[in-house]
């Protein structure tokens, strides 16, 4: 049932994929939040 090409693909592209961890993310997450924050403001007060 189940396909070992498969499974081999994705074993391979886990190995050779490494997320990035959130403190590697530095500025563009910071706009991000900062953008978020921002629209949660402004919804607030209006």
């Amino acid at each position: 049932m189940t396909n070992p090409r498969f499974i081999t693909s994705v074993t391979n592209a886990a190995q050779k994929d490494v997320p990035q961890m959130p403190w590697a993310r530095g500025t563009r997450r910071a706009t991000m939040i900062a953008r978020r924050k921002t629209a949660a403001e402004t919804r607030q007060s209006a």
